[in-house]
Formats: C-alpha cells, sequence, structure tokens
C-alpha cells in the first residue's frame, strides 16, 4: 500500500449482507494477476474479462456487473452494466467493449470514473501498489433499475443496495 494515498474501503465489506453465488473467470483466477490484454495500459486493448455465473437465487429478476479498483484515487470503478436479464449467466471476453453487439440493447452500460461507457481496465502507475479489482455480479429482485446511462457509478451502486438478493465476488490484481 502506497503511505501517500490511503487505501479504499472495500465498497462490499460494509452492506448487508446476502447469499453468495459462484463467479469464474476463463480469463484469470480469483486472486491472481489479470492479463495484460485487459488493461488501459501499453501492453492491453482494454478487453473485458469473461465472466460466468451459476447458483444465484430463482428469484433474480436480474444482474448488475460491475468492477471496482480498490487501490484507485479514492477507489475507482471501472465498469458497471445495469439490467443485464436474469437469462444471461456469462459474458464473452470483450463484452464491455464500447458499441460492443456481445451484450443486448436493454443493458445500461454506464460511464466509469473515467467518463467512459464501457470498460476500461487496470491502469495503475508504473510506480505504484499492487491493485486489487473487485469484479462483482449483483443478482437483483427487479428487471430494470431504472437508471439513466449519466448515473455516476458509486450511486448506482448505492441504488443496487436495497435490491440485491445476493451477490458474487471475483478478483483481480496488476501492477506494472
Amino acid at each position: 500500500m502506497s503511505p501517500e494515498r490511503p487505501q479504499a474501503l472495500d465498497p462490499y465489506a460494509s452492506l448487508p449482507q446476502v447469499p453468495a453465488f459462484e463467479l469464474r473467470s476463463d480469463t484469470f483466477t480469483d486472486g491472481a494477476r489479470v492479463p495484460d490484454e485487459t488493461t488501459n495500459t501499453p501492453l492491453g486493448t482494454n478487453l473485458s474479462p469473461h465472466l460466468a455465473w451459476s447458483g444465484f437465487p430463482e428469484e433474480t429478476r436480474s444482474f448488475a456487473v460491475t468492477c471496482f479498483d480498490l487501490e484507485g484515487p479514492s477507489g475507482w470503478w471501472h465498469w458497471t452494466l445495469l439490467d443485464v436479464p436474469a437469462t444471461i449467466t456469462e459474458l464473452a471476453a470483450g463484452a464491455g467493449a464500447l458499441g460492443s453487439d456481445l451484450l443486448p440493447s436493454t443493458v445500461v452500460t454506464l460511464r466509469g470514473d473515467d467518463g467512459i461507457a464501457g470498460y476500461v481496465g487496470a491502469a495503475p502507475t508504473p510506480s505504484d501498489q499492487v491493485h486489487r479489482y473487485v469484479y462483482a455480479v449483483h443478482a437483483l429482485d427487479l428487471p430494470e433499475m431504472g437508471l439513466e446511462p449519466d448515473t455516476m457509478p458509486g450511486a448506482a451502486n448505492s441504488a443496487l443496495v436495497p435490491h440485491t438478493i445476493a451477490r458474487a465476488l471475483l478478483v483481480g490484481t496488476y501492477q506494472r
């Protein structure tokens, strides 16, 4: 951890407890380094990772998918998808690209903290410590959040709390 910048609080640690379900990726394993191609560095192409989930409650009506950097400045939202239909349980690598046809048109992609609507990968400075990227899939009790595409990701994630009936987490790391 960098002494100049305090670590962001884990956005899920203080939330009400909900059941967990399985989240996995063919791109990286939990706790492992994410591949360079998923990053926003000279070695990367901002390729969103493959994600697949199972074991969520039957009453799930939709999903939200997020990526949060615990070591980013005050924490950093890299990706927020809302209104993912309950019939979708897997995202192909690259589904988070701006204008991707790998997502249904009903999915709302919010701008990340960098202002880009789409997946933006890991980009710690070369001298920075290891960053942890928390990928989360939230099983929700409603089919649509009803939020606009210009909703800030932090506000959207706060709005998810009362509608989350289960959550799956997967952590990737990256350091240049």
